[in-house]
């Protein structure tokens, strides 16, 4: 039986109050739907003196419109919709608004895992989930035996054997999809708030690959609203329909012209390296045509960029094979709708 460690759990009902206890505990973690860090605690991967629960505060649960600077309005008269860091996937996957407006969202989020797990995990928790790899996700025996690694207790990285960062897999769903809509995060600390574009909150290190602080905490997420010319997509790749991380995701958003022509077009995928890796050179590939005749462009585009790497135990060559597979499959669906 894997056994948690002693700690103090406290249960702030502000957000003003959870952000001090961070601040006051150097040692502390905060914990919503718990899904991802109690297992990491068990495997002791994490040891945190305290942790600090979000359940309770309201300010990070809710999803709603508002303008640009933040305030609740109506959907007329707003320019975001705002979803926040405790909105369980559950209520993100079958938000009527988030289903209307942002499909592969509600996609993604409803891929996460099986229900139990997304009844009780969050937004902020996704967004913020730890790398996995190989080595990583392992009891303390069995990584002791091996030696421990760089992400943990270690100095070497099992899966390219040099270097100095970690090259765990970055394996949130709902990043690459927020990636292509373009999202923002708001993040809290005990000195105030700071907005972050979710393009820029990851870093190309597993060890910690986003540029939260550990006394900092997502607030909320904002998406732009597009209007009627966007059309999105998301695919996952797992070795099961349930339950499992992905071996590879494919998110992409198309600003499509009243004649049915790309004005732009984004394409993120995930679950290769740390962060989630931008596919660029669109813009040549799509060159103003209908999205349909640029489909297998962009699926090559998407292949040469993208190098699976050893850090999730299925074949490297067989996921990067996949990667124009699914990317097709996506543009697919988009040029369908």
């Amino acid at each position: 039986m894997l056994r948690l460690h002693e700690y103090r759990y406290h249960r702030p009902e502000r957000l003003a109050d959870a952000l001090a206890l961070l601040r006051e505990h150097e040692d502390a973690l905060a914990i919503a739907g718990g899904t991802d860090l109690m297992p990491n605690m068990k495997h002791r991967l994490f040891t945190p003196r305290h942790l600090v629960a979000l359940k309770g505060v309201a300010e990070l649960r809710g999803i709603g419109f508002v303008d640009g600077a933040g305030n609740a309005v109506d959907e007329e008269s707003a320019l975001e919709l705002a979803i926040g860091a405790g909105a369980t996937l559950t209520e993100v996957a079958r938000s009527p608004v988030v289903r209307r407006l942002f499909p592969s969202l509600a996609e993604a989020a409803g891929k996460i895992a099986a229900p139990q797990i997304r009844n009780a995990g969050t937004m902020g928790g996704n967004l913020c989930l730890d790398t996995r790899c190989t080595y990583y996700n392992q009891s303390f025996f069995w990584r002791e035996a091996l030696g421990f690694c760089l992400k943990k207790d270690g100095d070497v990285c099992h899966v390219t054997k040099v270097g100095k960062k970690c090259v765990a897999a970055h394996s949130a769903d709902t990043v690459p999809v927020l990636m292509t809509l373009g999202a923002q995060i708001d993040l809290a600390s005990a000195d105030g708030t700071r907005t972050v574009a979710v393009d820029d909150f990851f870093v190309a290190d597993g060890k910690w690959n986003t540029v939260r602080r550990r006394d900092e905490l997502v607030h909320r997420i904002r998406i732009p609203l597009a209007g009627p010319g966007l059309r999105t997509a998301y695919r996952k790749v797992r070795q099961r329909n349930s339950v499992d991380y992905p071996l590879l995701s494919i998110a992409a958003a198309a600003r499509l012209a009243p004649d049915r022509r790309v004005e732009s077009l984004s394409l993120v995928v995930s679950a290769l390296g740390s962060r989630p890796r931008v596919v660029t050179g669109l813009d040549k590939v799509v060159a103003g045509a209908p999205l349909r005749e640029v489909i297998d462009g962009v699926a090559q585009q998407a292949f040469k960029q993208c190098h699976p790497l050893e850090n999730i135990i299925v074949d490297p060559d067989w996921r990067r094979a996949m990667v124009p597979v699914y990317v097709r499959r996506a543009l697919e669906e988009m040029a369908a709708a």
